[in-house]
């Protein structure tokens, strides 16, 4: 049997260096604060550089929110790790971390001036509401990817009645739907193999 001629398949792309990845989060650490930081990373790592795919950072993201510590610094240890192995975890979390620590150090140096100044609430209500719009970006591409299968979307449609309509304990929600959810992704892939 004569197979038809393939045509070569793209070789992978090559991962950033060091350097990027510190650059990236830096940038990212420097340009974004109260919230939306997850959003900025999926702009800067998923759509821009495509460093990572969609699936990935989702997954990411995900881990990031269940493991202690801070949900942005656990999801760059893991886009680090993912690009460079240890070094580029290291460098993923150093670059988010060193550009906000030396300007918080600046600014809690200068607060004084600060808080007299016209207008600070106004301008702090606004980058309040762009991080927010970027958080909605993170929660609506995510209901788009659990929605696509029943299962995933009876484990979002009943986590958010059980904590935002019924105020269940998150623990409660995620130690009761958490592992049913698994089992049931689990079945889904069985079935589908």
């Amino acid at each position: 049997m004569i197979l038809p001629p393939q045509s070569p398949s793209p070789a992978p792309a090559a991962p950033p260096s060091i350097a990027a990845i510190v650059l990236v989060f830096a940038r990212i650490g420097l340009l974004s604060f109260g919230g939306g930081l997850s959003g900025w990373v999926f702009r800067e790592v998923v759509v821009l550089r495509n460093w990572v795919s969609e699936d990935e950072f989702l997954s990411g993201l995900a881990l990031g929110q269940i493991l202690p510590g801070t949900n942005i610094a656990n999801l760059s240890v893991y886009i680090g790790q993912k690009l460079r192995g240890v070094a580029g975890a290291v460098a993923a979390l150093g670059g988010l971390l060193s550009g906000p620590f030396v300007a918080v150090i600046v600014v809690a140096s200068l607060y004084n001036r600060f808080k007299s100044v016209p207008y600070s609430d106004a301008a702090m209500d606004g980058v309040a509401a762009a991080a927010t719009g970027l958080l909605l970006v993170i929660v609506v591409r995510g209901a788009r990817r659990a929605g696509r299968k029943p299962a995933g979307a009876i484990a979002l449609v009943a986590t958010f009645v059980g904590v935002a309509v019924l105020h269940w304990s998150l623990l409660l929600v995620v130690a009761v739907i958490g592992p049913l959810s698994v089992l049931a992704a689990w079945l889904g892939a069985r079935a589908d193999a």
